[in-house]
C-alpha cells in the first residue's frame, strides 16, 4: 500500500488567509499570494509517489485547483487547536490502513517534490521524520506506525501544545527523543507569514 500524503490547506476565502499578510498589504494580497501558495502545493504534491490526503479548514471544494481523482478530500475536523485537528488526519489515515504518513502544510514555497518523496524515503528505516522551518516551527511531520509501538506517542505529539513559537520543532523532538524513536531531518525551509518572510521570494512578491 502506498504512504500518505496529508495536505492541510485553508479554504481561499478573502480575510481569513494570511492574516499576518494582509496587516500591511491587504486582504486582497494576502488571498492572492495565498491562492499562488496553494498552485505551488499543488504542483509539488501532485508526482509524490505517495496516495494524497487533502483536508480542507472550512469546506470541502469539489470544483476547485485540487483534481478529485487524485486527491482525497476530507474536512479537518472543526476544533480550533491545530494540535487536535492535525492528529485527528494521522488517525483518519492510519485507520484507512495507510502504514506511513507524512503532513505538510502550503506556506512553503521552497518545499519540492524530491523533498517530499525523500520524507517517506527515510519513513523506510525510521519512526520520524520533521521538515524544520527557519522560525523554528515545522512544515512538515511523519511517522512509521508500524514502528511506532505507543497510543499515547502522537497524543503527546500534538496535544496540549502552544503553536506559532519558536520551540514547535523543538519540542516535537523532545517528545520523539523521550520515546527513544529515530527521527531524520529534512532540509530547513522558510514559511511565508509575513510582508518581510514575501521579501525573500521575490517572483512572489514583484507580481503584486
Amino acid at each position: 500500500m502506498n504512504p500518505a500524503l496529508l495536505i492541510f490547506i485553508k479554504n481561499p476565502e478573502l480575510g481569513k488567509v494570511k492574516t499576518r499578510l494582509a496587516a500591511t498589504m491587504g486582504d486582497r494580497k494576502a488571498l492572492e499570494v495565498f491562492r499562488k501558495l496553494l498552485v505551488n502545493i499543488h504542483d509539488k504534491s501532485f508526482e509524490v509517489s505517495a496516495d494524497k490526503l487533502l483536508f480542507y479548514s472550512s469546506f470541502v471544494d469539489q470544483n476547485d485547483i485540487w483534481e478529485n481523482d487524485i486527491f482525497h478530500k476530507h474536512l479537518q475536523i472543526q476544533l480550533p487547536d491545530l494540535g487536535q485537528r492535525m492528529l485527528s488526519a494521522f488517525e483518519k489515515a492510519k485507520e484507512m490502513g495507510y502504514s506511513k504518513a507524512l503532513i505538510v502544510g502550503s506556506d512553503i514555497y521552497e518545499v519540492s517534490t524530491e523533498i517530499l518523496n525523500q520524507g517517506f524515503e527515510f519513513l523506510e528505516n525510521s519512526e520520524t521524520v520533521l521538515g524544520p522551518s527557519h522560525d523554528g516551527g515545522y512544515y512538515a511531520i511523519g511517522f512509521n506506525f508500524e514502528k511506532i509501538n505507543s497510543d499515547t506517542f502522537l497524543q503527546n505529539i500534538f496535544l496540549s501544545k502552544t503553536w506559532s513559537h519558536e520551540n514547535v520543532a523543538n519540542e516535537a523532538l523532545e517528545v520523539i527523543n523521550s520515546f527513544s524513536y529515530a527521527c531524520n531531518f529534512l532540509p530547513i525551509l522558510s514559511d511565508i507569514d509575513t510582508e518581510d518572510d514575501l521579501k525573500n521570494f521575490p517572483d512572489l512578491y514583484n507580481i503584486l
